[in-house]
């Protein structure tokens, strides 16, 4: 599974864009949509009109220490987001250049007549013929043809994939390369909306709309900004009552302290991040709701084959019926499948040849082979007027009606039920009408998947695995993987149903498809992870498409969610917290010479009330950019239940957050009054 590379926070191709955009985003209508650091940004331009025509008392050089600090406050607020998008931005790089320039073979009508035209002049509806060696110029559904195309434009993985014709692996994707034989296809989209575009775009921030879970925040903050703004809007009356007055300056210091300006500097950076972070692991959120459901997950729905099982039965024992021996039905079981060349029937013939000695490389001279249908579902070959068949139980029985009512097929039968409560597919063997025995065909469960379940259990997530199996077969598959529960026998139909009943019990629910038939429970899923090798419904159906194709995916993906949500919330109890113990630093030396008996809460024992208030205010500065990384990066997450996460994060981030202050002010404050700065 290819996975971009993470870049380091810290290099110089990422710093200094990012120190011009901080700069960049100081203009009012920017600054804006952060009502919190916008109102940091007009108390720092009301001090630094102060600071040229104010005659207040305080000393010019105090003045110009508080506003060069609220002014690093607001840079380090936009610096955080414009670091953040400047991640995103050095992979849209890469994917711009590869949509660059593209060219189209643009087809005249039904025939072989082409022009070339740019890319940009194709429309929805168009057919373009893409060769050996060409670009795919646009998204768009394989309507003719079978080819082998490189993807690793776009996945980071060099191993071709085939697209063809009909079925679920026809969507293609602009800027990746043919690299054999040629397809037609049908352009699905206009310039500027296709799977590149919008990558791009939501890689690098520009459209990146805030979340249900950042707007509720941001209302809070911005009433919590309110609150402080009215209460120290009141506290020059108190001061008139106490016979005293307190400059606008320190006011203003005051309120910066008071107003939560970690997280609101953070805010941004942080769903920025958990999309970012989605994107370096090869799934494409199509919007942040969908990042932010993920991590909220109750239910997840997962297909069997491919995503709980290896995908390709094998082969792993021979039953022989009616008294027949093991050399027989493995010789008839080889012939049966030396022509087939599906996984199941390589595996037959690797089982005869490796468990029972049978050496036949080839098919005899004069063999009829005779091919597998869905009507007949069964395979097999005629030799010298000697037919051996291979199949679905039901099948053989029928094409054999004499062999119906004999000792052997109730023997059969017996062995098919046998082979599907453990969790196998039955395929009956027979020869001139006799039967012969049973194929014993295993889903592999992939290696370590059981202990995957169970850390989705330790989340708090049921987890349904999707077959069209038979309850029997479902049922141990079931219990072998570990998965809570299973639907059967499903249709398309069946998976709706099963997303609306769960969401009508309050649920979120997730899934995985690839197929058109996939695409309705993928809409109606709260998270619907669409694979990129699937079909365009598919991946138009999903608010996530997965580039490595693999839907096991999906379990990381509910990890990153729970990351996204856990980084936002410990940061928000950080920052409260934080805004609780820097109140102890300069409240009481504001008004200690008003009201002396407030020097009992002046615990900290700092300097003096000027070496005080500055000192908040550089640590309220610097705690942003020192708590970036970790913005950035995302907190730990350890699958747990929601007690013990709400009560580590209380006792890591709430604990952290009221002891940083009272440390990092008074070495600030001993720095201060050292260096001799007030």
């Amino acid at each position: 599974m290819a996975r971009s590379e993470t870049k380091s926070l810290f290099t110089a191709d990422l710093i200094v864009p990012a120190i011009g955009d901080a700069f960049r985003k100081l203009k009012p209508k920017e600054l804006i949509r952060n009502p919190v650091m916008f109102t940091t940004a007009v108390v720092a331009t009301l001090l630094t009109l102060l600071l040229v025509v104010g005659h207040d008392g305080l000393a010019t050089g105090f003045k110009l220490q508080l506003v060069i600090w609220l002014w690093l406050t607001v840079l380090f607020g936009t610096f955080a987001e414009a670091l953040a998008e400047g991640r995103g931005k050095a992979q849209a790089a890469s994917l711009r250049a590869t949509k660059a320039e593209l060219t189209a073979k643009k087809l005249k009508g039904d025939g072989d007549a082409y022009e070339n035209v740019p890319a940009s002049a194709l429309r929805v509806g168009d057919v373009v013929l893409v060769q050996t060696g060409d670009l795919i110029p646009s998204d768009g559904e394989v309507v003719a043809g079978v080819a082998s195309v490189n993807e690793a434009a776009i996945t980071g993985e060099s191993a071709p994939v085939i697209r063809e014709a009909g079925g679920d692996r026809s969507a293609v994707t602009a800027g990746t390369r043919v690299i054999s034989d040629e397809i037609r296809v049908q352009v699905t989209v206009n310039p500027g909306q296709g799977f590149l575009d919008r990558m791009i775009a939501l890689v690098e921030g520009a459209e990146r709309q805030k979340t249900p879970n950042e707007i509720a925040l941001t209302l809070l903050l911005v009433g919590l900004t309110i609150i402080f703004l009215i209460a120290v809007g009141t506290i020059p009356s108190f001061a008139n009552y106490a016979g005293g007055s307190i400059p606008v300056a320190i006011l203003a210091a005051l309120l910066i302290t008071l107003i939560p300006t970690t997280i609101a500097a953070l805010l941004s950076a942080i769903g920025i991040a958990g999309m970012d972070r989605l994107v370096r692991f090869n799934v494409l959120a199509k919007s942040g709701r969908a990042v932010e459901a993920a991590g909220d997950i109750d239910v997840l729905l997962l297909d069997k084959t491919g995503t709980i099982t290896v995908g390709d039965r094998q082969a792993t024992e021979f039953r022989p019926v009616g008294g027949q021996s093991m050399a027989v039905l493995s010789e008839a079981a080889l012939l049966a499948s030396l022509a087939d060349e599906t996984p199941e029937g390589r595996s037959i013939v690797a089982l005869a040849r490796e468990k029972f000695g049978q050496t036949l490389a080839d098919l005899p001279t004069g063999a009829e082979i005779i091919p597998f249908t869905a009507q007949t579902r069964i395979s097999g070959v005629n030799i010298a007027g000697s037919v051996i068949q291979k199949g679905a139980v039901d099948s053989v029985l029928k094409a054999n009606p004499g062999a119906g009512a004999t000792a052997a097929a109730t023997e059969l039968r017996r062995i098919t039920d046998e082979i599907a409560r453990a969790g196998g597919t039955p395929l009956a063997v027979a020869k001139d009408g006799q039967l012969l025995g049973a194929i014993f065909l295993k889903d592999i469960v992939k290696a370590g998947i059981r202990e995957r379940f169970g850390e989705l259990r330790a989340m708090g997530i049921r987890t349904v695995m999707i077959t069209g199996d038979n309850p029997l077969t479902a049922a141990a598959i079931a219990a072998e993987a570990g998965v809570d529960d299973f639907l059967a026998q499903a249709t398309p139909e069946d998976k709706l149903e099963l997303i609306r009943k769960e969401q009508a019990g309050g649920r979120l629910v997730a899934m995985c498809g690839d197929g058109t038939n996939d695409a309705p429970a993928l809409a109606q899923a709260d998270v619907g992870v669409a694979m990129n090798t699937g079909t365009q419904a598919a991946r138009e159906a999903g608010n996530m498409v997965d580039l490595d194709s693999d839907p096991t995916k999906l379990i990381e993906v509910v990890g990153l969610g729970k990351q996204l949500l856990m980084t936002r919330g410990a940061l928000t109890t950080f920052s409260v917290a934080n805004d609780v113990a820097k109140y102890f630093a300069i409240i009481p030396a504001m008004f200690i010479v008003l009201y002396p008996g407030l020097g009992v809460l002046n615990v900290m024992g700092l300097t003096s009330p000027e070496s005080a208030i500055l000192s908040a205010i550089i640590f309220n500065a610097l705690i942003i950019p020192l708590l970036v990384p970790l913005a950035l990066k995302g907190v730990a997450y350890r699958p747990m239940g929601a007690g013990p996460l709400l009560a580590r994060n209380l006792a890591v981030y709430g604990l952290g957050g009221l002891v940083a202050p009272f440390v990092g002010i008074k070495l600030i404050d001993l720095a201060v009054g050292g260096l001799g700065l007030v």
